[in-house]
Protein backbone atom coordinates (compact mmCIF):
# COMPACT_ATOMS: atom_id res chain seq x y z
CA UNK A 1 0.00 0.00 0.00
CA UNK A 2 2.95 2.09 1.09
CA UNK A 3 4.56 1.54 -2.55
CA UNK A 4 1.29 2.58 -4.02
CA UNK A 5 0.56 5.74 -2.65
CA UNK A 6 4.77 6.79 -3.01
CA UNK A 7 4.03 5.51 -7.22
CA UNK A 8 1.41 7.85 -6.97
CA UNK A 9 2.82 11.20 -5.18
CA UNK A 10 5.56 10.53 -7.58
CA UNK A 11 3.33 10.90 -10.78
CA UNK A 12 1.35 14.03 -9.87
CA UNK A 13 4.85 15.54 -8.64
CA UNK A 14 6.01 15.00 -12.32
CA UNK A 15 2.53 16.50 -13.35
CA UNK A 16 3.09 19.45 -11.53
CA UNK A 17 6.85 19.98 -12.99
CA UNK A 18 5.41 19.78 -16.49
CA UNK A 19 2.75 22.44 -15.86
CA UNK A 20 4.41 25.01 -14.04
CA UNK A 21 7.39 24.76 -17.33
CA UNK A 22 4.76 26.01 -19.30
CA UNK A 23 4.37 29.59 -19.49
CA UNK A 24 0.70 30.80 -18.36
CA UNK A 25 -1.00 33.40 -20.76
CA UNK A 26 -2.64 35.87 -18.47
CA UNK A 27 -4.77 37.09 -21.75
CA UNK A 28 -5.91 34.03 -23.25
CA UNK A 29 -7.15 34.33 -27.04
CA UNK A 30 -9.87 32.72 -28.59
CA UNK A 31 -10.13 32.48 -32.63
CA UNK A 32 -13.13 33.99 -33.92
CA UNK A 33 -14.57 33.40 -37.25
CA UNK A 34 -16.83 35.72 -39.19
CA UNK A 35 -18.19 36.26 -42.59
CA UNK A 36 -17.54 38.85 -45.16
CA UNK A 37 -19.57 39.89 -48.04
CA UNK A 38 -18.76 39.16 -51.65
CA UNK A 39 -20.41 40.44 -54.44
CA UNK A 40 -20.93 43.20 -57.14
CA UNK A 41 -21.33 46.79 -56.59
CA UNK A 42 -22.29 48.92 -59.47
CA UNK A 43 -22.95 52.65 -60.15
CA UNK A 44 -22.51 55.92 -61.85
CA UNK A 45 -20.14 58.69 -62.02
CA UNK A 46 -22.19 61.96 -60.72
CA UNK A 47 -19.45 64.25 -62.24
CA UNK A 48 -20.40 64.00 -65.76
CA UNK A 49 -24.34 64.17 -65.50
CA UNK A 50 -23.73 67.51 -63.14
CA UNK A 51 -21.10 69.04 -66.12
CA UNK A 52 -23.74 67.88 -68.33
CA UNK A 53 -26.16 70.20 -66.94
CA UNK A 54 -23.62 72.92 -66.29
CA UNK A 55 -22.03 72.90 -69.74
CA UNK A 56 -23.64 72.79 -73.05
CA UNK A 57 -20.77 71.97 -74.75
CA UNK A 58 -20.13 68.90 -73.04
CA UNK A 59 -22.53 65.42 -72.65
CA UNK A 60 -21.26 62.96 -70.74
CA UNK A 61 -22.13 59.64 -68.71
CA UNK A 62 -20.22 57.09 -67.26
CA UNK A 63 -21.02 53.43 -65.25
CA UNK A 64 -18.79 51.83 -62.77
CA UNK A 65 -18.57 48.30 -61.07
CA UNK A 66 -16.77 46.30 -59.48
CA UNK A 67 -15.89 42.57 -58.19
CA UNK A 68 -14.37 41.57 -54.90
CA UNK A 69 -12.20 38.37 -55.70
CA UNK A 70 -10.36 38.31 -52.39
CA UNK A 71 -10.46 40.44 -48.96
CA UNK A 72 -8.43 43.34 -50.61
CA UNK A 73 -8.63 42.61 -54.40
CA UNK A 74 -11.25 43.99 -56.80
CA UNK A 75 -11.53 43.76 -60.78
CA UNK A 76 -12.96 46.87 -61.63
CA UNK A 77 -14.16 48.35 -64.97
CA UNK A 78 -16.16 51.81 -66.28
CA UNK A 79 -18.17 51.90 -69.05
CA UNK A 80 -18.82 55.54 -70.78
CA UNK A 81 -19.63 58.01 -73.21
CA UNK A 82 -18.49 61.40 -73.55
CA UNK A 83 -19.62 64.59 -76.05
CA UNK A 84 -17.24 67.68 -76.29
CA UNK A 85 -17.30 70.69 -78.07
CA UNK A 86 -14.11 73.18 -78.12
CA UNK A 87 -13.45 76.64 -79.06
CA UNK A 88 -10.02 77.10 -80.29
CA UNK A 89 -8.59 80.46 -81.84
CA UNK A 90 -8.65 79.50 -85.37
CA UNK A 91 -10.61 76.54 -85.21
CA UNK A 92 -14.09 75.03 -83.07
CA UNK A 93 -14.39 70.86 -83.09
CA UNK A 94 -16.41 68.22 -81.27
CA UNK A 95 -15.07 64.57 -80.10
CA UNK A 96 -17.85 62.26 -79.72
CA UNK A 97 -17.15 58.61 -78.81
CA UNK A 98 -17.48 55.68 -76.22
CA UNK A 99 -14.98 54.18 -73.96
CA UNK A 100 -14.17 51.30 -71.77
CA UNK A 101 -11.55 50.82 -69.19
CA UNK A 102 -10.77 46.88 -67.09
CA UNK A 103 -8.51 46.44 -64.03
CA UNK A 104 -7.49 45.60 -61.19
CA UNK A 105 -8.07 48.26 -57.55
CA UNK A 106 -6.00 46.95 -54.03
CA UNK A 107 -7.24 48.09 -50.81
CA UNK A 108 -5.04 49.44 -48.64
CA UNK A 109 -7.57 49.96 -45.60
CA UNK A 110 -8.00 47.53 -42.86
CA UNK A 111 -11.74 47.86 -41.96
CA UNK A 112 -13.27 47.27 -38.28
CA UNK A 113 -15.80 44.07 -38.47
CA UNK A 114 -18.81 44.77 -40.54
CA UNK A 115 -17.44 47.82 -42.55
CA UNK A 116 -16.33 47.67 -46.43
CA UNK A 117 -14.71 50.97 -46.96
CA UNK A 118 -11.72 51.14 -49.13
CA UNK A 119 -8.79 53.28 -49.69
CA UNK A 120 -7.26 51.92 -52.84
CA UNK A 121 -4.71 52.11 -55.89
CA UNK A 122 -4.85 50.53 -59.04
CA UNK A 123 -4.71 50.41 -62.69
CA UNK A 124 -6.41 50.08 -65.89
CA UNK A 125 -6.53 48.96 -69.40
CA UNK A 126 -8.54 51.60 -71.55
CA UNK A 127 -9.85 51.78 -75.20
CA UNK A 128 -11.87 54.47 -76.68
CA UNK A 129 -13.34 54.32 -80.16
CA UNK A 130 -14.65 58.23 -81.03
CA UNK A 131 -14.71 60.56 -84.53
CA UNK A 132 -13.71 64.43 -84.74
CA UNK A 133 -15.81 67.21 -86.07
CA UNK A 134 -14.54 69.95 -87.74
CA UNK A 135 -17.63 72.48 -87.30
CA UNK A 136 -15.60 75.44 -88.64
CA UNK A 137 -12.04 77.23 -88.77
CA UNK A 138 -10.45 79.97 -89.77
CA UNK A 139 -6.89 81.04 -91.92
CA UNK A 140 -4.28 81.87 -90.14
CA UNK A 141 -2.62 85.50 -91.61
CA UNK A 142 0.20 86.98 -90.30
CA UNK A 143 -0.96 90.43 -92.43
CA UNK A 144 -3.86 91.57 -90.98
CA UNK A 145 -4.36 95.25 -92.45
CA UNK A 146 -7.44 94.54 -93.82
CA UNK A 147 -8.91 92.69 -91.16
CA UNK A 148 -7.49 93.23 -88.22
CA UNK A 149 -10.07 92.19 -85.58
CA UNK A 150 -10.56 88.37 -87.04
CA UNK A 151 -8.60 86.21 -89.38
CA UNK A 152 -10.04 85.57 -92.31
CA UNK A 153 -12.84 82.82 -92.82
CA UNK A 154 -12.12 79.21 -93.88
CA UNK A 155 -15.06 77.22 -93.96
CA UNK A 156 -18.00 77.01 -91.73
CA UNK A 157 -18.80 73.60 -93.26
CA UNK A 158 -19.04 70.66 -91.14
CA UNK A 159 -16.62 67.48 -91.79
CA UNK A 160 -16.44 64.65 -89.70
CA UNK A 161 -13.24 62.05 -89.18
CA UNK A 162 -14.15 59.04 -88.09
CA UNK A 163 -12.83 55.70 -87.37
CA UNK A 164 -10.39 57.28 -84.24
CA UNK A 165 -9.36 55.14 -81.73
CA UNK A 166 -6.86 55.31 -78.48
CA UNK A 167 -5.22 52.87 -76.17
CA UNK A 168 -3.79 53.94 -72.81
CA UNK A 169 -3.15 52.67 -68.90
CA UNK A 170 -4.36 54.32 -66.18
CA UNK A 171 -2.77 54.33 -62.49
CA UNK A 172 -5.87 55.21 -59.87
CA UNK A 173 -5.76 56.60 -56.58
CA UNK A 174 -9.24 56.47 -54.86
CA UNK A 175 -11.10 55.74 -52.04
CA UNK A 176 -15.01 54.55 -51.34
CA UNK A 177 -16.90 55.30 -48.59
CA UNK A 178 -20.21 53.18 -46.71
CA UNK A 179 -22.69 55.51 -46.77
CA UNK A 180 -25.84 53.64 -45.59
CA UNK A 181 -26.27 49.95 -46.06
CA UNK A 182 -24.73 48.82 -48.94
CA UNK A 183 -24.88 52.44 -50.48
CA UNK A 184 -21.45 53.74 -50.91
CA UNK A 185 -19.53 57.15 -52.46
CA UNK A 186 -16.36 57.28 -54.34
CA UNK A 187 -13.97 59.34 -55.53
CA UNK A 188 -10.39 58.86 -57.68
CA UNK A 189 -8.19 60.52 -59.59
CA UNK A 190 -6.99 59.12 -62.47
CA UNK A 191 -3.44 59.73 -64.14
CA UNK A 192 -3.34 58.39 -68.50
CA UNK A 193 -0.28 57.63 -70.19
CA UNK A 194 -1.68 56.57 -74.06
CA UNK A 195 0.22 53.98 -75.47
CA UNK A 196 -1.78 54.39 -79.41
CA UNK A 197 -3.33 57.21 -80.62
CA UNK A 198 -4.73 56.81 -84.31
CA UNK A 199 -6.28 58.70 -86.62
CA UNK A 200 -7.95 56.20 -88.69
CA UNK A 201 -6.02 56.74 -92.05
CA UNK A 202 -6.64 60.45 -92.02
CA UNK A 203 -4.43 62.42 -90.78
CA UNK A 204 -5.09 66.19 -91.91
CA UNK A 205 -7.20 66.68 -88.12
CA UNK A 206 -5.06 65.15 -85.39
CA UNK A 207 -6.95 64.06 -82.41
CA UNK A 208 -7.07 66.84 -80.07
CA UNK A 209 -9.60 65.32 -77.55
CA UNK A 210 -10.08 61.46 -76.39
CA UNK A 211 -13.15 60.41 -74.28
CA UNK A 212 -12.18 59.00 -71.13
CA UNK A 213 -8.70 60.19 -71.39
CA UNK A 214 -9.67 64.06 -71.38
CA UNK A 215 -7.19 66.72 -73.69
CA UNK A 216 -4.31 65.65 -75.92
CA UNK A 217 -1.02 67.62 -75.05
CA UNK A 218 1.58 68.51 -77.67
CA UNK A 219 4.84 66.85 -76.74
CA UNK A 220 3.34 64.68 -73.89
CA UNK A 221 1.44 61.45 -73.44
CA UNK A 222 0.15 61.95 -70.21
CA UNK A 223 -3.27 63.36 -69.43
CA UNK A 224 -5.78 63.38 -66.21
CA UNK A 225 -8.80 62.57 -64.79
CA UNK A 226 -11.40 61.75 -62.12
CA UNK A 227 -14.73 60.65 -61.35
CA UNK A 228 -17.29 60.96 -58.43
CA UNK A 229 -19.67 57.80 -58.00
CA UNK A 230 -22.42 56.57 -56.20
CA UNK A 231 -23.21 53.00 -56.23
CA UNK A 232 -24.82 50.32 -54.67
CA UNK A 233 -23.43 46.68 -53.38
CA UNK A 234 -25.04 43.19 -54.46
CA UNK A 235 -24.29 40.48 -52.05
CA UNK A 236 -23.93 37.36 -53.67
CA UNK A 237 -21.89 35.27 -51.17
CA UNK A 238 -20.03 35.14 -47.76
CA UNK A 239 -16.52 33.92 -46.76
CA UNK A 240 -15.45 32.82 -43.60
CA UNK A 241 -12.40 35.03 -42.14
CA UNK A 242 -10.31 33.87 -38.86
CA UNK A 243 -9.08 36.02 -36.59
CA UNK A 244 -7.57 36.22 -32.91
CA UNK A 245 -9.10 38.15 -29.89
CA UNK A 246 -8.30 38.17 -26.54
CA UNK A 247 -11.29 37.07 -24.19
CA UNK A 248 -11.35 40.41 -22.87
CA UNK A 249 -12.27 41.91 -25.80
CA UNK A 250 -14.37 39.49 -27.03
CA UNK A 251 -16.88 39.87 -23.47
CA UNK A 252 -16.52 43.63 -23.89
CA UNK A 253 -17.70 43.14 -27.17
CA UNK A 254 -21.25 41.31 -26.16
Amino acid sequence: MLRYFTSIFILLSAISSIAQSKPIDTQPKDTVVYKQSYGIRAGIDLSRPIISALDDNYRGFEIVADYRLTQKLYIAAELGTEDKTKQEDLYNFTTSGSYLKVGLDNNTYANWYGEQNSIHMGGRLAFSSFSQTLNNYQYYDSNRYWNADSFAEGSSVAEEFSGRTAVWVEAVFGTKVELFANIFMGASIRLGFLVSNSDGGDDRFPNLWIPGFNKVTDGSNFGVGYNYSISYFLPLYKKNKKTEKKIEELEKEQ
